[in-house]
């Protein structure tokens, strides 16, 4: 197995709606075939121009309801509700499911490393916003690159925020080992490796949080891998989705 180097992409500005981002990038550090460039959905979001500035929206009754109940200004929280299609929680805090799949406290929507009076929103289709980099990368420099787009995510059952992959080009994000066989020959039949929140984990690291200020980081070495891209559990297989789901509508009941 070769080593695996992890490289921050360092120097790049503060990123403003118009950049030409790849070309940013691949100006900043040189690339092979086979890197894995992951991105932080704000700088994405923000190069794409997919922000809102909270001053010219208005708070609908939901947006009131709930901003007083957890503490929020309802402007934000109507951003909160837009980008949502459908509530899982309301209180403490908001988390709902977004269209691509991806479930997140207050749907992903940021309102930090950028200029107070506005929110970064996460990309609507994150898959194809993976898939645009690498076309954009490769039309650039000629490489043959893997993408994933990350958000900083809290966990059910522990403390503390990690790297999630919310799209992904180049690779599949499950690593399926069912039917290989462990050490002693017995047979895999329920492991599923999710890659690329590992690789998203561990960037997000390099990345740090606060002021840093390296929202990219490129990943050499790492093997290919066969799988699938069935990251999200449906309806029918998220227990813990189900569980909410639940309790919220006894809660209504009563």
């Amino acid at each position: 197995m070769q080593p695996i180097t992890v490289l921050p992409v360092e120097g790049l500005p503060l990123i403003r709606a118009g950049d030409n981002l790849e070309k940013m990038i691949t100006d900043s550090i040189p690339l092979l075939d086979g890197d894995i460039l992951v991105i932080a959905s704000t700088v994405y979001s923000k190069a794409k121009g997919n922000t809102r500035d909270l001053s010219t929206i208005q708070p609908g009754a939901q947006a009131e309801h709930l901003a007083a109940r957890n503490g929020e200004d309802p402007r934000f929280v109507q951003a909160v509700l837009d980008a949502s299609e459908e509530l899982i929680l309301e209180e403490p805090f908001i988390l709902s499911a977004l269209t691509c799949g991806h479930i997140g406290v207050r749907a992903g929507v940021d309102h930090s490393n950028i200029e107070d009076g506005k929110v970064i929103l996460l990309p609507s289709d994150p898959m194809g916003a993976a898939a645009e980099v690498q076309e954009q990368v490769q039309a650039l420099t000629g490489r043959k690159i893997r993408v994933i787009i990350t958000d900083t995510c809290g966990r059910s059952f522990r403390r503390g925020q990690t790297g999630h992959a919310i799209g992904w080009s180049g690779m599949t994000a499950i690593r399926d080992f069912r039917g290989d066989t462990d050490l002693f020959g017995h047979e895999l039949a329920i492991t599923e490796e999710a890659v690329i929140d590992e690789i998203a984990g561990f960037a997000n690291f390099v990345m740090g949080e606060s002021n840093n200020g390296v929202p990219v980081v490129v990943v050499r070495g790492c093997e290919t891998w066969s799988g699938h891209d069935n990251l999200y559990f449906n309806r029918n297989e998220d227990l813990t989705r189900r569980a909410l789901t639940s309790q919220a509508a006894n809660e209504q009941k009563e």
